[in-house]
């Protein structure tokens, strides 16, 4: 629980207009997309899909949590552990191990994995419900190069050192 105030939005935005009515208008609003979708659209999954669909969800799920306890925990103790093993720390303020020495946004892909899952068993017969994914991809890509901007500016060269040892910004091997 206390992971969620380290993140960016609460620290950057604070208790702010976008913050207060993204959690309790847009949220919400985009959340039930799938529900009402599914409540007027007779949709039949196989047992894989359902499956398939879980795996992605627990994969999204333990991918977000992870990368974000991960940097929680070396923000409070930067000698602790990774993954069993020591942390790599570029210029003594960056952690470059764990989830975040495979991509700098790790948490944003498991946050849109876990948002995919959610219009998965809608099937692929209609875009609507692919709205909330699809919003959150935009809306990430965007706020992933706004903290590009910021932590270029802020790490300055111990970043773009960063940047070469880890050059995937969400996806690996992708983006």
């Amino acid at each position: 629980m206390l992971a969620i105030f380290c993140r960016w939005d609460i620290i950057a935005e604070k208790l702010g207009f976008m913050l207060v009515f993204g959690d309790l208008v847009w949220i919400p609003f985009a959340f039930s997309i799938q529900g009402w979708w599914l409540l007027s659209n007779q949709v039949e999954l196989t047992t894989a899909a359902v499956i398939a669909n879980c795996i992605v969800f627990l994969i999204g799920y333990k991918v977000f949590r992870g990368a974000n306890k991960q940097k929680h925990v070396f923000k409070k103790n930067p000698k602790a552990p990774i993954w069993g093993r020591p942390p790599k720390v570029i210029g003594g303020k960056l952690l470059a191990s764990g989830y975040w020495g495979i991509a700098r946004h790790s948490n944003y892909l498991g946050d849109l994995l876990i948002a995919l899952s959610f219009s998965l068993p809608c099937g692929i017969s209609s875009p609507v419900p692919y709205f909330y994914p699809i919003y959150l991809l935009i809306l990430l890509i965007w706020r992933e190069r706004r903290d590009e901007i910021r932590c270029a500016e802020k790490y300055r060269e111990v970043w773009a050192e960063y940047c070469k040892l880890v050059p995937w910004r969400i996806l690996p091997y992708v983006y």
